[in-house]
């Protein structure tokens, strides 16, 4: 079945060359009726091709059909690079003209490239009757991320002005997200919830006597400092060290398009909470949810930072604008350490999950240790 999403998934181009030929196709409210029809064609496509072996997971649907919007996006990054042409001049003249920004150059590069390979992988797996779950809320922070900051900063930045019709459309590929999380969040986990005797005994160790778990940590503060001081300058901060920053390092954070000011806001509000959570989870055993959101999270942040870093560097964003020269080793590797470090966390966490498990009761125990033993007793009461 991937195979079939894959080759049906080109058909996009045979639409983006009609749309870009037919002039009476290129009008505002043609092209969102367009678009929503298109959409609404592609799901039935699927879904009779599939009638006779219905797939177990109505997520397939999902991700087949943003299969087909995938290309579209790629072929809209690679034509405003200039690397093809004749397919979507239209789109940003009376469509989307904010797809014309570095940002938003650097998020159809995510999207066609990363969340195609991705939907393939996930359609392979429920067809196969396996479990992808881990993957898909990967998936799910990163283009929940994706969606997010992108809407919010049309809204704020200089291209509020310009939103025409189609911008609507964007709140299908934000609204499907949120609800695929859910789904995926309230879903059965891929392995079991409670440990015994090897879960006990890791637990037991200090976090001395945990070096791995006394890196992460110390990353996780640092990414922490990281996250307040951008926050700061997006907020316009008087503060020194802010102008500096700002001046020195990432004059992008003061780019009217809006998008990277949103993103640091977005991080500083959701992010921040979470980074401070996952050193709790580190120096609290029995931390269930952390395999879960440390891999959300780590989609989301890997996505804006590369769709961040890619724009500060791009050609699109003003020269004023964009990293300088003399501090763009520094700058990168900050961010590259940034980006890294959830992703070393959901790594550890879900490769040896024993420090993150309930404890169960060993054979002639009576009761739980520790604070579940008291739990318990209070229940029983």
């Amino acid at each position: 079945m991937e195979t079939i999403v894959f080759l049906f998934s080109f058909s996009a181009l045979g639409v983006l060359y009609a749309m870009n030929s037919i002039p009476e196709l290129q009008e505002p409210y043609v092209i969102l009726g367009v678009g929503m029809a298109v959409l609404v064609l592609v799901f039935l496509f699927y879904f009779l091709i599939t009638r006779g072996n219905p797939p177990k997971d109505v997520l397939f649907f999902v991700f087949a059909v943003f299969c087909f919007t995938c290309v579209i996006d790629l072929i809209s990054a690679l034509q405003q690079d200039g690397v093809v042409s004749g397919f979507m001049e239209f789109y940003e003249k009376t469509g989307e003209p904010y797809l014309g920004s570095a940002y938003a150059i650097m998020m159809c590069y995510w999207d066609g490239i990363v969340h195609f390979v991705m939907y393939l992988m996930m359609i392979s797996r429920i067809t196969d009757r396996k479990s992808y779950r881990t993957m898909g809320l990967f998936w799910a922070g990163s283009l929940c991320a994706n969606m997010s900051v992108f809407i919010v900063g049309i809204v704020a930045g200089k291209y509020g002005l310009e939103i025409r019709p189609a911008f609507w459309i964007n709140f299908v590929f934000l609204l499907l997200p949120v609800w695929a999380t859910i789904t995926l969040f309230i879903r059965a986990k891929d392995r079991p919830l409670i440990g015994g005797y090897n879960a006990h005994n890791v637990q037991t160790m200090n976090l001395i006597w945990r070096p791995q778990d006394l890196m992460l940590v110390l990353l996780l503060l640092a990414a922490m400092a990281f996250t307040l001081l951008r926050g700061l300058v997006a907020l316009g901060s008087p503060l020194e060290a802010c102008s500096v920053y700002l001046e020195q390092y990432e004059p992008y954070l003061s780019d009217p398009v809006g998008f990277p000011k949103v993103m640091m806001l977005h991080i500083l509000f959701y992010g921040l909470p979470l980074l401070g959570s996952f050193v709790y989870g580190l120096l609290k055993p029995g931390c269930t949810w952390m395999p879960d959101w440390t891999m959300f999270f780590s989609g989301a942040l890997i996505q804006c930072q590369w769709a961040h870093i890619g724009a500060s560097l791009h050609s699109r964003t003003l020269a004023p604008f964009r990293i300088p020269g003399d501090s763009l080793c520094c700058v990168l590797m900050a961010n590259v350490l940034y980006a890294l470090v959830p992703i070393l966390v959901a790594l550890r966490v879900n490769s040896n999950p024993y420090f993150f498990l309930k404890i169960a009761p060993f054979p002639g125990q009576t009761g739980l240790p520790n604070s579940e033993e008291k739990d318990t007793k209070y229940k029983d009461k």
